[in-house]
């Protein structure tokens, strides 16, 4: 799968990708894994040279695949002058080290590739922190490897312990900055949570946009807002959310956000770290899943989008399904087949702009489907069911007479029992 290099351009990183097919897998499967690693790589800005698929019962301790294998991949890089091995999986501390070692080639697992592109997209003081955690977090157990050199020195005066001594230090070191790197994650989180907590107040629904990587959510936050958020054909072009307001045709005012795609095998690290941009999606009141419909392996892409809203604790929350990219499609039973599919659907052109009228009119009736307006009469000496009649609704008008205070307000609909005993009349 050679790729041709451009000659008025810098040499780009040659790199061949691993894909391991272990028992009960399909190599379809494997196939279709690394055509993703392999844009993957191009994201990062290397060129793939070549691809193998190493087929294994289960994984070896020492190198992920078996020994003969290491050799077969040694030379491969050789004849593809490849410098780099990328694999399609987690490789442990040692296995990288061991395989470094034998095909004195610099190896790179799925988790240090995604990092990588992290690293190299982010813009924001905000995402650029979460990045250097996750990196850091990465790379504290594998910090050994880098003091081979010193393990393979022979022993005898001058030489017992300052290997072993250099690896702590490093390590209290690389700690210690995950540390204030935490600390300093911690406060952005309270700062979001500030935020939101000011959204509540003023009454403002919010709507994140989730979706695989390049599903399309940033073309329809523009498209949707007129906001200029990054786009481009490669994944992750989105690390840092981006919010903007939209008036709903009922005229309720309603705030949008872009969120970091997901994707296959994301790395715990990662979602750790990016807790203070992920969190933008748990405190949603609705989640807009934009599902790429014209994509091949959609199924997969979608159950993906549905693993991490799990890890995320977030599996429950409220959920309209843009069906995607309809423009690409010829075979319109796709689209008939997702749309019975998917609970509250609409197939939408983010591109184009088709098919947004009737997604806006999804999201009015999920929001409709959770709220009721209701009439309050309160007595003023119970004032402060008053004040959290305001401040956990959204009042429409109030009256008084009778020394009661008559209230019309919106509300989320689980919190109306609560306000039982002073209800006059239902609206909603």
């Amino acid at each position: 799968m050679a790729e041709l290099i451009n000659t008025h351009e810098a040499p780009r990183e040659r790199v061949v990708i691993v894909g391991v097919q272990l028992a009960g897998t399909d190599e379809w499967e494997v196939r279709d894994h690394l055509a993703e690693l392999a844009q993957l790589v191009r994201t990062a800005g290397a060129t793939v040279a070549a691809e193998e698929i190493v087929k294994r019962d289960r994984p070896t301790a020492p190198f992920f695949i078996g020994r003969g294998k290491v050799e077969d991949l040694k030379l491969l890089c050789e004849a593809e002058r490849a410098e780099t091995i990328v694999f399609d999986e987690e490789l442990s501390a040692a296995q990288q080290r061991n395989l470094e070692r034998d095909t004195g080639r610099k190896i790179v697992d799925r988790t240090a590739l995604i990092l990588d592109i992290f690293a190299q997209r982010a813009h924001t003081r905000e995402a650029k922190l979460q990045v250097e955690l996750a990196q850091h977090q990465y790379m504290l157990p594998r910090l050994r490897g880098l003091w081979t050199h010193l393990e393979r020195q022979p022993g005898g005066i001058g030489t017992r312990g300052p290997g072993e001594t250099q690896i702590e230090v490093d390590r209290r070191r690389v700690r210690e900055r995950i540390h204030r790197l935490a600390e300093e994650t911690e406060a952005v989180r309270r700062s979001r949570a500030t935020q939101r907590k000011g959204r509540v107040r003023h009454h403002l629904r919010t709507v994140a946009i989730i979706g695989y990587t390049n599903a399309g959510k940033s073309t329809l936050l523009n498209h949707l807002t007129g906001a200029d958020a990054f786009v481009e054909e490669k994944v992750f072009a989105t690390l840092d959310p981006m919010t903007r307001k939209l008036e709903l045709p009922s005229g309720r005012v309603v705030l949008f956000s872009d969120t970091v795609g997901f994707i296959r095998k994301l790395p715990h690290t990662l979602v750790d770290a990016f807790k203070a941009t992920f969190e933008e999606t748990l405190e949603a009141d609705l989640l807009l899943h934009v599902l790429d419909l014209s994509h091949p392996t959609i199924e997969e892409q979608a159950e993906a989008v549905e693993a991490v809203l799990a890890e995320l604790g977030a599996q429950d929350r409220p959920m309209v399904t843009a069906l995607n990219k309809i423009d690409r499609i010829e075979n319109t039973e796709i689209v008939r087949r997702w749309g019975d599919r998917v609970a509250n659907a609409a197939p939408i052109s983010a591109k184009n702009g088709t098919g947004l009228d009737e997604l806006l009119e999804v999201i009015e009736e999920q929001f409709a489907a959770e709220l009721c307006i209701a009439t309050y009469r309160v007595p003023q000496r119970q004032s402060r069911w008053v004040a959290r009649l305001h401040e956990e609704g959204h009042v429409l008008s109030t009256t008084y007479e009778n020394e009661s205070a008559l209230i019309t307000v919106e509300l989320r609909r689980e919190r109306a029992p609560a306000y039982a005993r002073f209800l006059v009349e239902k609206l909603s």
